[in-house]
């Protein structure tokens, strides 16, 4: 069984009755889930997973007026759960506390993104981390009868604003040029294996995080961004595919080969949504042209390197 359908036969078992009889006036307002850091979120968990910071274990969130009122009281009452279910125990490493129990909806929110509700500029929206804004966003919320944390996933689920889209996008076309279309063969050309290895690996990161950006997705954590491809409809499963065609191909001509070939659909791609109409195979050509289309000047003028 994954973490996160354990995690919610756990709540089921054990939360529901526990809010009820304990706190029978804010059972209308406890938001319950399972979101944020750790593989069982994402649903990526395996028996690998299995030896840290895994188990049976629930989110419960609250309004700040709430959290003041019956915050502690909640957690000591959470704490006295079964710390067993269904044959599992939680275990628990240093890094891994708080990753379960009660929380304050904005100080949730605010350990991943800063901040204690969404994003109100494109200035801060700009410097918010995919990975983070993945990790708020992730799993799965049981109950929110309040809606007032579900308010909050939902901004953020929508996205990037379409020009901090087309920023990023723009600059992972200079960076994966940059790497998997310039430096790669040049180094293997020098016998320079760190930077050989470094642009390989650089070129791959970058061009997953493109893929993302065309989905409208966060990328999440360098761990699972590989196979969290296989979920999007756009050049998902291709890119999954390729990537382990690149790393595994047995000489750099070879990989070139397979690099040259992601950035031929990634560019046939930009051409169907309306992002490039370049005839350049080179991503680097499109990058600008991308950049040119961010309606607020500000963001316009700058760098297309920087994203």
């Amino acid at each position: 069984m994954k973490g996160l359908q354990l995690s919610e036969k756990y709540y089921n078992a054990h939360g529901v009755d526990m809010i009820e009889e304990k706190f029978p006036d804010y059972k209308d307002r406890i938001a319950t889930g399972l979101v944020g850091e750790g593989s069982e979120c994402f649903g990526f968990d395996d028996k690998i997973s299995r030896d840290h910071d895994w188990g049976p274990g629930f989110c419960l969130w609250l309004t700040k007026e709430d959290y003041k009122a019956i915050g502690k009281k909640l957690q000591a009452e959470y704490e006295k759960l079964p710390q067993t279910y269904r044959g599992n125990k939680r275990l628990m490493s240093e890094w891994g506390s708080g990753r379960v129990g009660v929380f304050e909806i904005g100080s949730f929110y605010s350990k991943f993104i800063g901040r204690l509700k969404p994003p109100e500029s494109l200035e801060e929206w700009l410097y918010l981390p995919e990975d983070f804004l993945s990790k708020c966003t992730n799993g799965k919320v049981f109950t929110d009868p309040l809606g007032e944390f579900t308010k909050i996933r939902d901004q953020l689920l929508n996205f990037y604003p379409d020009d901090i889209r087309l920023v990023k996008i723009a600059a992972r076309c200079m960076s994966c040029a940059q790497s998997g279309q310039y430096n790669f063969m040049r180094s293997a050309a020098r016998k320079e294996l760190f930077p050989l290895f470094y642009s390989e690996i650089k070129f791959c990161s970058d061009i997953i995080s493109m893929i993302f950006f065309l989905n409208r997705r966060y990328t999440p954590f360098y761990k699972w961004m590989h196979n969290a491809l296989k979920s999007l409809p756009i050049l998902g499963e291709f890119l999954y595919t390729r990537i382990n065609d690149l790393i595994e191909a047995p000489d750099h001509n070879n990989k070139n080969e397979i690099i040259e070939h992601i950035c031929a659909e990634v560019i046939k791609e930009f051409k169907k949504e309306g992002l490039s109409d370049s005839p350049s195979d080179f991503l680097l050509d499109h990058g600008p042209i991308i950049h040119d289309k961010i309606k607020d000047q500000n963001l316009r003028q700058r760098d297309v390197w920087l994203g």
